[in-house]
C-alpha cells in the first residue's frame, strides 16, 4: 500500500509518516521545496506549488489513499494578507489535488483531510459532536467550513471522504506544548484569561493513529481528532508545571491584555471548545493517551505513578 501525504514534513505529517513506515506503508509526499525531494522506495517526494497550479502527476503512482494536511499556520498575525494566505493555502491545495485526480488515471479511493475544532463556536458548557452543524462566526470557523467543503468535492470523483477536526496537538516537536513550557520553565507560567476555557487536546501519536485508522477501516465522514478527556487551560498549564517541577506564581493573564496584544487571534487561546471523541471510539479506535497527565508525562519523558 502507498499513501500520498501533503504536509508530510510538518508536525502531524512527520508523525504519520513515521507510523506509516512502522506499519510497512510506503509514502509519497508533495512538497513546495525542491530541496526536500527524496527518491527512496518507501519514501518518495514530488514537487508541487498549489498557488500556481504546478504538480508532478507521478505522485499518484501506486497510491490508494491521500492524507491532506497542507495549509499555512494560523499562528501568525492575522493581517488581511495573512488571512488570505491561511485560507487560500488550504483551498488551493485541495482544488489542485481534485483537478489532478479528475484529469489523470489513478487508483486513489480515499481522501482523509485535516480540519480543525475551531469550526465549533466557543462554549464552556456545550459538548460538541460531529453531528452538530452550527459553525463559529469567526475567522477560524470560516476557514474550517470552507476547508471541509473543498474536501467534500472529492466525493464527486467517487472517493470516500473523511475529515479530521484536529484539536490542540501535544508534541515535543512543536504545537502548543513547547509554547506553554517556555514561560513555565522560567517560573512565569500562568493560565490565560479565566483559565476555565476548555481545550480539547490530543497526543500526537494518537492523532497520527486516527488518520491511519480511518484509512485502514475505509471510514467516511467527520471525526473529531481529540482525546476523550478535555482539560481547561488552567488544568493544562498546571499539569505542565507539575511535570516540570515548577510552580505557577503569577496570576492569570488578563483576557483584555491578550486581546490588546494578539487582537482577533486571541480567540485561538481564549476560545473554549469542549469536543467529544465518542464517534471514533465507537468505530473501534482505542486511545493510547486518554488522560492529560500520562500524555504530558510521556512527552516530557517523565514516569507516572
Amino acid at each position: 500500500m502507498r499513501i500520498l501525504i501533503t504536509g508530510a514534513t510538518g508536525l502531524v505529517g512527520s508523525e504519520i509518516t513515521r507510523l506509516c513506515h512502522e506499519q510497512g506503508i510506503n509514502v509519497n509526499f508533495l512538497t513546495t521545496s525542491k530541496g526536500k525531494i527524496e527518491k527512496g522506495e518507501t519514501y518518495r517526494g514530488y514537487y508541487w506549488n498549489p498557488s500556481t497550479g504546478e504538480i508532478d502527476v507521478k505522485c499518484l503512482e501506486g497510491v490508494g489513499a491521500i492524507i491532506n494536511l497542507a495549509g499555512a499556520s494560523v499562528f501568525q498575525p492575522w493581517t488581511k494578507s495573512n488571512k488570505e494566505k491561511i485560507l487560500n493555502s488550504r483551498l488551493d491545495s485541495l482544488n489542485l489535488l481534485h483537478k489532478t485526480l479528475e484529469h489523470n488515471a489513478h487508483q486513489v479511493g480515499q481522501l482523509v483531510s485535516a480540519s480543525a475544532i475551531g469550526i465549533y463556536p466557543s462554549s464552556r458548557s456545550k459538548m460538541y459532536e460531529e453531528k452538530d452543524t452550527v459553525v463559529a462566526g469567526d475567522f477560524l470557523g470560516e476557514v474550517s467550513q470552507k476547508w471541509e467543503r473543498a474536501a467534500d468535492k472529492f466525493g464527486d470523483l467517487d472517493l470516500r471522504v473523511a475529515k479530521v477536526r484536529i484539536g490542540i496537538v501535544l508534541s515535543q516537536d512543536g504545537g502548543a506544548l513547547p509554547q506553554i513550557m517556555k514561560p513555565v520553565k522560567l517560573n512565569l507560567g500562568a493560565p490565560l484569561g479565566s483559565g476555565k476555557q476548555w481545550q480539547s487536546w490530543i497526543h500526537i501519536k494518537d492523532l497520527a493513529r486516527i488518520f491511519l485508522f480511518i484509512i485502514n477501516n475505509g471510514l467516511e465522514g467527520v471525526y473529531n481528532g481529540v482525546a476523550p478527556n478535555p482539560a481547561t487551560n488552567e488544568e493544562l498549564t498546571k499539569e505542565i508545571a507539575y511535570a516540570l517541577n515548577k510552580k505557577l506564581w503569577l496570576p492569570k493573564v488578563s483576557g483584555l491584555a491578550l486581546k490588546a496584544v494578539m487582537g482577533e487571534m486571541s480567540g485561538v487561546v481564549l476560545g473554549s471548545q469542549l469536543v467529544s471523541s465518542s464517534k471514533i471510539q465507537e468505530k473501534g479506535f482505542e486511545f493510547l493517551y486518554v488522560n492529560l497527565s500520562p500524555a504530558i508525562a510521556d512527552l516530557l519523558n517523565k514516569k507516572t505513578g
